[in-house]
């Protein structure tokens, strides 16, 4: 007889919300019971319904997601078990909180179908018994470098950023990337042709980066001054940075009158 595992998402994001039901109701052996929109009524109906694991973002209304793993390691389960819990976030600070409270995994969005059934496959297997705890030591290592790293005092730079790639989590020497470029949600960091999405603004890059190697050449733009390889006015008499790679960007006024007034 196949086990069905139960699933309780809390997500305040619809989008998301809806990309996690959707992909637990794709995969086999997982029963999806119910969707909230905030902490409160996930503690709730955690409580109530008892999912075997559950899928929770950490800004929420109302409790965070934090909150509601706390307020559950204090619950009466009977003959039960805690759920297994996955955290789905945006930022890799809370990382270390996570796993204190036995997260078997961290989703940092934006996250691919191919990380969820990676995520989903963990939380399944080995399953231990109640009050155990779920997060491997290697992994919550792994994690715990994760926030340390982002939680850098603000004036000590940046010497590597962990990002992730298909799945992993590797370091990223800061003196490699050569630009960051930001919209309004994700920064895409380039370092040797290829190209790293995060979310997380460009300004909480710019915080911690050596401001005497790397200049926010326009508000959405950070370059390795390291990496330059020429920089040429324009017909507005704006500076044009080229890299290396051959990226061209132009500098804002400001930045480009700055870096005539330092020029020999």
């Amino acid at each position: 007889m196949n086990t069905i595992t139960t699933v309780l998402i809390a997500e305040d994001e619809p989008l998301a919300a809806e990309a996690l039901a959707d992909w637990v109701k794709d995969t086999p052996g997982l029963r999806l019971v119910a969707v909230c929109e905030d902490g409160d009524d996930a503690l709730a109906q955690i409580r109530a319904l008892q999912p075997a694991l559950v899928l929770t973002d950490i800004q929420m209304p109302g409790l965070t997601g934090l909150q509601v793993a706390q307020a559950l390691q204090g619950h009466d389960w009977g003959a039960g078990q805690p759920p297994r819990i996955i955290f789905t976030t945006a930022y890799d600070q809370h990382a270390l909180t996570a796993f204190e409270l036995h997260a078997v995994d961290y989703l940092l969005k934006p996250f691919s179908r191919e990380r969820f059934d990676e995520a989903i496959a963990h939380a399944l297997r080995d399953v231990a018994p109640a009050g155990a705890d779920l997060a491997p030591v290697g992994q919550m290592a792994q994690l715990a470098e994760v926030a340390a790293t982002l939680a850098a005092p603000a004036h000590a730079p940046l010497t590597r950023l962990l990002v992730r790639d298909q799945g992993k989590i590797f370091p990223l020497q800061v003196d490699a990337i050569e630009c960051l470029r930001s919209d309004n949600k994700y920064t895409a960091i380039t370092s040797k042709g290829r190209s790293y999405l995060v979310r997380l603004p460009i300004a909480d890059f710019e915080a911690k980066l050596d401001p005497t190697r790397f200049l926010r050449v326009q508000r959405g733009c950070i370059v390795n001054l390291d990496c330059v390889d020429s920089l040429t006015p324009d017909e507005n008499s704006q500076l044009v940075v080229q890299l290396r790679d051959g990226t061209r960007i132009t500098a804002n006024r400001e930045v480009s009158k700055m870096l005539r007034e330092q020029s020999l």
